[in-house]
């Protein structure tokens, strides 16, 4: 392992890939990472290479619709990773080794337009399905009202929970709140894990297009105050309910979005505490370079920013943006999934 990436780890980061292609998925385990996670645009990729056609033949020929194989190969795909994370969640008793299996993102669709019910319930089902004797899986569901809403009662079931698409503290505390109460009606704490998915770069993104007006020391920082803010929340919400595994927060969308920033711009500025799930580039450029990580997530900020941040920035309009740019990043790639499985099958019948 490079002296990077163990100095990351070793001042309290847990270090998680953003991707379940499994060349990579053992590649980061022996850098050190200990979990992994999964969405539609990673599998999407994945599948595009054409490394997996003949998987995805194999299901073809049981009769499976072109969704249907989709997922299949989806829960393959994780399942082989979870395969690689099993020890460290063994060795952890289940508080590390996760890796998260997003649920369908269609459900959000703006296209489908699915009543708000029906999205609660099918989040319900396909939780309870894709989580069902999987103990080192944690499923994923966006902080919207209908992920928000099935949260409660999925933690009663007894799964493991990634909340993901969350950007404001709002968000998070509903999130935290629902799970909460769900994990009261276990007839016990001891198995109860959820971790909450705050994206930091895109909100970086959005206040250099959409607030330039903010001072030249604010901009490029807003995402990393938001998540530290939210961070110490998770640690004083959780630290008297005495729950034997860690309900942690994953610092996602940790890439750097412009040139000039350093690779490990948000690693740096939120290494510490809690997990990071760092795309493989970024892990990459952590490992050739020859940063010495210490704690910062605590770290202070300047007054004069978190005022600029207060006064300009109107958090439930970040919030309402950011979250259609996210639900459409994510059902557009579901789509084309599906949309390149029946591609090969019409390739196949016609060869």
């Amino acid at each position: 392992m490079s002296d990077s990436l163990t100095s990351l780890i070793n001042c309290g980061t847990k270090l998680w890939l953003d991707s379940i292609d499994p060349d990579l998925v053992r590649a980061s385990r022996k850098l050190g990472a200990t979990g992994a996670t999964s969405n539609p645009i990673i599998v999407s990729n994945l599948i595009k290479t054409g490394r997996f056609d003949s998987e995805i033949n194999a299901v073809m020929k049981t009769g499976a619709s072109d969704n249907e194989i989709a997922w299949q190969i989806t829960n393959q795909l994780v399942k082989d990773a979870q395969m690689v994370f099993e020890k460290v969640w063994s060795e952890t008793q289940g508080n590390d080794g996760y890796v998260s299996f997003e649920l369908d993102p269609l459900i959000e669709d703006t296209d489908l337009n699915l009543p708000h019910d029906d999205r609660v319930a099918r989040y319900l089902e396909l939780g309870k399905k894709w989580s069902a004797g999987h103990p080192n899986r944690m499923i994923k569901v966006p902080a919207t009202p209908a992920g928000i809403d099935a949260l409660e009662d999925l933690v009663a079931a007894g799964a493991s929970l990634n909340v993901t698409l969350i950007f404001t503290a709002r968000q998070y505390e509903a999130a935290r709140e629902a799970c909460w109460r769900g994990a009261q009606r276990r007839k016990s704490l001891d198995h109860f894990k959820s971790v909450y998915s705050i994206f930091v770069s895109r909100i970086d993104v959005y206040t250099e297009q959409q607030l330039p007006d903010l001072h030249e020391e604010t901009q490029g920082q807003v995402g990393i105050v938001n998540a530290k803010n939210i961070w110490a929340s998770n640690q004083k919400f959780w630290s008297g309910k005495s729950c034997p595994l860690q309900q942690e927060m994953i610092f996602a969308s940790t890439g750097t979005k412009k040139p000039e920033d350093p690779k490990w711009k948000y690693v740096a500025a939120l290494a510490g505490s809690d997990i990071q799930t760092n795309p493989p580039s970024t892990n990459d450029a952590i490992a050739d370079s020859d940063v010495e990580f210490t704690r910062q997530i605590d770290s202070s900020t300047p007054k004069s920013v978190h005022q600029d941040i207060e006064t300009n920035v109107d958090f439930v309009q970040l919030e309402q943006a950011l979250m259609r740019e996210g639900i459409s990043k994510f059902a557009k790639p579901q789509q084309e999934l599906i949309t390149l499985i029946g591609e090969k099958r019409t390739a196949i019948s016609i060869s």
